[in-house]
């Protein structure tokens, strides 16, 4: 049996993550290099949530983009007492969508070492089917 629903799944996620500043006076949210961004399609001020393989801390943010290249994730406000420079994160964000586009769905999926500047893509977004609409312009119009 179809709903006609949307459910959210895992769009983007970045595994292994080290952090490699911490800024408690910034007014929050975590800085990802913007080549990292772009490798999973996080974009600027995109909800995060993300969870701390090194003390088990678990928080939702939003992602701004830090210089490209750098490697740089930096917990920003109140999220830099959530962590410490060398701790491992897992940064997921979630996107809605029908069960129809759903099934088919593969969320892009990155691990990042050696300074997250070495990537291996595991699994890039799939291709949108054309009967796909926008979840939340579909939401609004009913």
């Amino acid at each position: 049996m179809e709903y006609d629903c949307l459910i959210e799944v895992l769009k983007s996620k970045l595994h292994r993550a080290e952090v490699t500043g911490a800024n408690v006076d910034y007014e929050g949210s975590l800085s990802i290099s913007e080549d990292l961004m772009e490798a999973v399609g996080i974009v600027p001020f995109e909800k995060i949530l993300c969870g701390n393989q090194s003390n088990g801390a678990r928080f939702e943010t939003y992602a701004i983009p830090a210089p490209a290249s750098g490697g740089q994730i930096i917990l920003n406000g109140a999220t830099a007492r959530l962590g410490e420079v060398g701790d491992l994160l897992t940064i997921l964000s979630f996107a809605r969508m029908t069960l129809e586009v759903a099934r088919g769905w593969k969320p892009s999926v990155a691990t990042l070492s050696n300074g997250n500047r070495e990537v291996s893509l595991h699994a890039p977004v799939a291709e949108t089917p054309e009967s796909y609409t926008a979840p939340m312009e579909s939401a609004i119009t009913g």
